[in-house]
């Protein structure tokens, strides 16, 4: 109730023509497999406008995303959908409580998020253009709900795609190896907070709709505060393991459906780990792990990361005999000097062939 959901839908007489949600009607021509996202940074907000640097990166590393796309809806970690719906998928974004035009109470990752993105699995595999077979995708924060959505099991989830998403809070965002990371503390100002609903005329404006994305109302500092949960305070009130951490953590043997885990070697400290234990740990019978390198963000806008999307959900969710269920589990992007990558098949993560090697950290001189 109350969220602002936009659809971008298959219109073959229009060429793949995007719709907003305040102008979509149903589809006469068939039922189409949903990707959804559901997230915390304003699906109105360009790519463009709220990183400029990390676009700049992504189209001088990888020029082909923009080769059959405008890029007029391509938003920050999020599958731009004119790469596709012309192929065949309905691209649903869903903003979390208090973001972009969701009003309510801001609240990141709580078990209450977690329901929320389950309702939204649900209305999309019930609605009469879906097929019923809803996949999640996207990275990050994107990410990370899909594994706890994966965990309560919702009918109509079908597969998810989880592109460098953490699974435990406490291990691989708020602490460390028990030691505090800022990272929270630091992401928060910069990145949700200017998107919070009621920034309204404050925020930057949608290239698409021409309204902020902020919201529609636009209201005081104060008020902004009092809509939210403070999150680094929050954060410094558990430094354990405790109930509240435990209760944002993915239960990864329940996870059953089909999964492909998008992991990057580097990148911040928070989401290898997750990747890595998601697929490891889930109980899924049908999971793929992928490894790369690069930026967080840009591999998975390339063609490489846009292919190995389309072939694991052409998959489950339309059906089609393409091999995948044929791919081997583990696939590796091997780093060589010069940021060079090459890749390399496997058949189990950890390798069966590792040597595992015990080293001591001498406290003298503090070398191992």
């Amino acid at each position: 109730d109350g969220m602002r959901v936009d659809f971008h839908v298959p219109i073959p007489a229009a060429d793949g023509l995007i719709m907003r949600a305040d102008v979509f009607r149903p589809l006469e021509d068939g039922r189409y497999p949903v990707l959804l996202t559901y997230g915390g940074y304003a699906k109105g907000l360009h790519f463009e406008d709220g990183y400029p640097i990390q676009w700049r990166e992504m189209l001088r590393e990888f020029p082909e995303v923009l080769a059959e796309s405008t890029g007029r809806h391509l938003n920050w970690e999020t599958p731009d959908p004119e790469r596709f719906v012309p192929r065949g998928y309905v691209v649903v974004r869903v903003d979390s409580r208090g973001i972009g035009w969701t009003p309510g109470t801001l609240n990141y990752y709580n078990p209450q998020e977690f329901d929320d993105v389950c309702d939204c699995i649900e209305w999309c595999g019930t609605r009469e253009w879906s097929n019923g077979k809803v996949g999640m995708t996207g990275i990050s924060y994107y990410a990370e709900n899909q594994w706890r959505a994966a965990d309560r099991r919702p009918e109509h989830l079908t597969a998810i795609l989880p592109w460098e998403g953490e699974s435990d809070m406490y291990r691989e965002l708020n602490y460390h190896g028990g030691i505090v990371s800022e990272f929270m503390k630091r992401w928060d100002p910069v990145q949700s907070l200017t998107v919070q609903y009621g920034v309204g005329e404050r925020s930057e404006r949608s290239r698409v709709t021409g309204e902020p994305v902020g919201g529609p109302v636009t209201l005081s500092a104060e008020e902004l505060a009092a809509n939210r949960v403070p999150l680094w305070e929050t954060v410094m009130a558990h430094p354990l393991d405790d109930e509240f951490h435990k209760a944002l953590a993915a239960d990864l043997p329940r996870i059953e459906v089909p999964l492909l885990s998008a992991a990057n070697w580097g990148g911040v400290g928070q989401h290898p780990r997750g990747n890595f234990n998601g697929f490891v740990d889930s109980g899924s019978k049908q999971k793929w792990l992928e490894v790369h390198g690069g930026s967080h963000w840009a591999w998975y806008y390339s063609d490489f990361g846009v292919d190995l999307q389309l072939r694991f959900f052409d998959h489950f969710l339309k059906g089609e005999d393409n091999g995948w269920d044929r791919e081997p589990r583990v696939q590796l992007h091997v780093r060589h000097p010069g940021e060079r990558f090459e890749p390399r098949m496997e058949n189990e993560w950890p390798l069966a062939r590792t040597r595992w090697t015990t080293l001591h950290l001498r406290h003298s001189d503090s070398q191992l």
